[in-house]
């Protein structure tokens, strides 16, 4: 994310958030043999959004799960897997995930972690396709857009919670003089575990700890993220602390690596800078580990409810 995200308007906002297909539309293709080859169909757009909220079926491919954009250039896979950096890295495009084969109406992936996956190419509508994976059921849905009217802000703070968790730790590293004292005052660090917008974190007291994976963490809980009326850019966070009440903040963004924390009761402002930032390749860590404190992955979580894919499967 660069340092201010005023860039782009908000037209995209609307159609990222309500963007649906209907049954009968993903059952009746809007164009089950292009014109064009799937080749150019595929580089017609610059940015693939993967629309998770759409998907259908029991399964999940990895890399899809994981990614809000993929790009398809040159026989390149490109991928936005994180929300640091989104909008600037790689130019828009993300990082470079694996190498990929477009034919008749198939495309082959061969990611670098996951390995080869293959799907059967539907084209929805003039900028929607659908890659349904035969060997697990389930199908994506994916928009395209161009660099230059693709609204990287409003993907960002959409899906800010997952910001949160691209760092092993968040330190405290400024603190107002003119709040009153509370609780939190004490509280050094905090962690973000990967699962979803109702997640675990965990905090310390420790202080000036150069690795976090050494910090020792006192307190496990419960956050949560919300949405602030008419004002994209500012949000809540909420941290459950069953010793006593809850914690609830203003979240704002500084930049990349920097957070701004509003205690509205004490009326303190606290900022916190990112440490260990994690490059996601996959629902793991940086050294494709499980999380840590997480029965989750990092990845994406589908908000609508999981329902039976229309297709059927030629290729069995």
């Amino acid at each position: 994310m660069k340092t201010i995200k005023l860039f782009l308007g908000f037209a995209l906002s609307a159609v990222l958030l309500t963007s649906c297909y209907t049954e009968e539309v993903i059952v009746n293709d809007y164009d089950n043999q292009p014109s064009i080859s799937l080749n150019q169909l595929l580089g017609s757009y610059e940015l693939w959004y993967v629309d998770i909220n759409q998907t259908l079926g029991p399964g999940e491919t990895p890399f899809l799960q994981i990614a809000f954009t993929l790009s398809f250039r040159n026989g390149i896979v490109y991928a936005n897997n994180n929300l640091v950096g989104f909008g600037s890295q790689g130019n828009g495009f993300g990082i470079d995930v694996g190498t990929y084969d477009a034919y008749n109406t198939i495309l082959d992936v061969y990611h670098d972690i996951d390995g080869y996956e293959t799907f059967d190419v539907y084209q929805i509508d003039n900028n929607t396709i659908e890659l349904y994976n035969p060997y697990n059921d389930t199908s994506y849905f994916l928009n395209g857009y161009q660099r230059s009217n693709f609204d990287y802000d409003f993907v960002f703070y959409d899906n800010i919670h997952y910001f949160l968790q691209e760092y092993e730790a968040w330190e405290k590293t400024y603190t107002s003089q003119m709040g009153m004292l509370n609780e939190f005052d004490n509280e050094n660090y905090l962690q973000f575990l990967a699962g979803g917008n109702d997640s675990e974190f965990r905090s310390s007291q420790d202080q000036n700890i150069a690795i976090p994976a050494n910090i020792y963490w006192d307190y496990t809980g419960i956050y949560g993220v919300g949405n602030i009326s008419n004002n994209m850019y500012l949000k809540t966070l909420t941290l459950d602390y069953d010793f006593f009440d809850n914690e609830f903040f203003e979240l704002s963004v500084i930049n990349d690596q920097r957070i701004e924390l509003y205690h509205p009761t004490s009326e303190t402002i606290y900022e916190f800078t990112g440490r260990g930032y994690i490059q996601f390749m996959r629902e793991t860590d940086a050294q494709g580990r499980k999380m840590e404190g997480s029965e989750t992955l990092k990845k994406r979580k589908q908000k609508t409810p999981k329902k039976d894919n229309p297709r059927v499967n030629t290729r069995s």
